[in-house]
């Protein structure tokens, strides 16, 4: 996995980050993580994602995670979270993603999403506009 990724974001790590010892509380590591997400869908993708999950009723949870820790981050630093797009299925996607200060990798993540309706909770193909929209992405992170 690279440490730079196509969809990056500078984050502050707040004292709400962190454990008692001063570092990132790796379970926040995922909130910052599903924040990045967030702002991927919607600025990258251009997709608004409250309307994906609310007029829409899309939803994208995880259905797969493996995470790796290799540094710690602490309070005050600002730290670069990032997500590349490494496969799109029928009604899933997987990402890549990270967490690194300069070249220096603090997390790692594999993650699949996997795209349900919030009606049924039941996975669902991809919508075409999201199909599109994921495509362009894979497209413009290439050149």
């Amino acid at each position: 996995m690279s440490l730079r990724h196509a969809f990056e974001r500078t984050v502050r790590v707040r004292f709400a980050h962190c454990d008692p010892a001063g570092i990132v509380f790796f379970p926040q590591y995922l909130v910052m993580l599903n924040n990045l997400v967030e702002d991927w869908v919607s600025e990258a993708l251009q997709l608004p994602y409250a309307e994906l999950i609310g007029a829409r009723r899309t939803g994208l949870p995880t259905v797969s995670l493996q995470c790796e820790f290799t540094a710690v981050s602490r309070m005050g630093e600002d730290v670069t979270m990032g997500l590349s797009l490494e496969r799109i299925g029928t009604r899933s996607i997987t990402l890549l993603a990270g967490c690194r200060r300069g070249d220096e990798l603090r997390m790692r993540v594999r993650q699949v999403l996997v795209v349900t309706s919030l009606d049924t909770h039941r996975a669902i193909d991809i919508p075409a506009d999201l199909r599109a929209a994921l495509e362009r992405f894979t497209q413009k992170a290439k050149t």
